[in-house]
């Protein structure tokens, strides 16, 4: 059951669902089904270490978690 993210086309707000099986969803805010799916940033970081023995860290995405601002999991309570 996985999380996407949508685009109403009728009101325009952005959101996240849970969808379950092949059920339709439906915007929150006006109930629309005319929706845009969006395509996702994967949140991932990858560790390495550099010539000097230091940690280098490179993540895939501004922000691991959908509900967060910060570029550093370890400044929430998701990280």
């Amino acid at each position: 059951m996985p999380i996407y993210e949508y685009k109403c086309n009728n009101c325009d707000k952005n959101f996240e669902t849970l969808v379950m099986g092949s059920s339709t969803p439906a915007c929150p805010s006006c109930d629309s089904q005319d929706l845009l799916r969006l395509m996702s940033t994967c949140g991932f970081i990858s560790k390495s270490s550099g010539p000097g023995g230091e940690t280098r860290v490179k993540s895939s995405a501004s922000s691991a978690c959908s509900s967060c601002s910060s570029t550093n999991c370890s400044s929430c309570s998701m990280g």
